[in-house]
C-alpha cells in the first residue's frame, strides 16, 4: 500500500506540468506536411519540422500498449456532456467534430476540462493488453491553463452504433474546413454504460506530439458496424493510427 501511494504521488506530480498550450491546430494543421506513411510518416515526423522533435525524443509518447497495470482507487470521471456539437470537418488526417465553448466538460483531479473536439482513428491507436480495436474515439479537453485531458473510447466491430449514424450521413468528402452539423449530436451518446478507466501520462498522437497529456482510456468498448468502419476508412484511404510507443518508466493505473 505504501509503495502504491508513493507511485501515485509521483504519477500526479508528473501530470501537473503544462501541456505546452497545445491547440486543435497543433493536432492537425501545422505548416509542415505529415502523414501516416512513407517519407512523411511517423518514423520521420521529427525531421519534418524542428517543433516536432519531441515525436522522437520524448519519453512519454502516445499511444501505448496498456498492460502491467498498477491497482489504484481512481476517482470517477465527472462527465458533463449535455452540450451539443456544432461542426464537423475532415482535416486530411481524421474526421473531427467540434464543440462550442462551455458546452461540455469533464472534471478530474479537482479541475474542469472543457471538451473541445473529438476525432477518430482506425484502427485504434492505444492497445489494451495487446488487443487492437477496430476504431478509437479521442475526446480532447483543455482546462483554463491549457493542460490537456483525452478520454479515449475503444470501438469494436459488431452492431451499428446509432450515435454515429447521423454523423456518418454528414461526412465531408474533402478537406475544406468545418461545416455546421445539421443533426443534433451529443458527446454523452458515445459513452459506454461502464465508465471505469485506465490512466497514464502521455502525449498528443500527432505532430507536434506535445507531452503532459492526461490519458483516460475507458475500459468498456462501444460497438461500431463493419459498414461504419468501411465508410470511415474509405474516406481516410489509409490507416490513421500512430504505432504504439515505448512505455518507458511510466505507470498505467486502473
Amino acid at each position: 500500500m505504501i509503495r502504491v501511494c508513493i507511485l501515485l504521488v509521483a504519477f500526479f506530480a508528473i501530470n501537473d506540468f503544462s501541456a505546452a498550450q497545445a491547440s486543435d491546430k497543433d493536432a492537425g494543421h501545422l505548416s509542415s506536411h505529415w502523414s501516416y506513411s512513407g517519407a512523411t510518416g511517423p518514423q520521420y515526423w521529427d525531421r519534418l519540422n524542428p517543433k516536432y522533435g519531441v515525436c522522437a525524443q520524448g519519453v512519454n509518447q502516445s499511444p501505448i500498449n496498456l498492460q502491467s497495470f498498477i491497482d489504484a482507487k481512481l476517482p470517477p470521471i465527472e462527465f458533463a456532456y449535455s452540450g451539443q456539437a456544432s461542426e464537423i470537418l475532415y482535416n486530411g488526417h481524421t474526421v473531427q467534430v467540434n464543440f462550442p465553448a462551455h458546452s461540455a466538460s469533464i472534471r478530474i483531479d479537482g479541475n474542469t476540462f472543457e471538451l473541445k473536439q473529438f476525432h477518430l482513428h482506425a484502427p485504434a491507436e492505444n492497445q489494451i493488453e495487446n488487443t487492437v480495436y477496430a476504431m478509437e474515439a479521442h475526446f480532447v479537453h483543455a482546462d483554463q491553463s491549457g493542460h490537456l485531458a483525452v478520454v479515449a473510447i475503444m470501438m469494436q466491430g459488431g452492431k451499428t452504433n446509432p450515435a454515429l449514424e447521423g454523423l456518418w450521413r454528414e461526412f465531408p468528402t474533402q478537406a475544406d474546413g468545418p461545416h455546421p452539423l445539421k443533426v443534433p449530436f451529443f458527446a454523452e451518446s458515445m459513452l459506454p454504460v461502464n465508465r471505469e478507466y485506465y490512466r497514464y501520462n502521455g502525449s498528443l498522437t500527432t505532430p507536434p506530439c506535445t507531452e503532459g497529456v492526461r490519458w483516460l482510456v475507458l475500459k468498456q468498448a462501444i460497438p461500431v458496424s463493419d459498414q461504419q468502419i468501411k465508410r470511415f476508412t474509405t474516406l481516410m484511404r489509409h490507416p490513421n493510427n500512430r504505432p504504439v510507443q515505448p512505455v518507458n518508466a511510466r505507470m498505467v493505473l486502473r
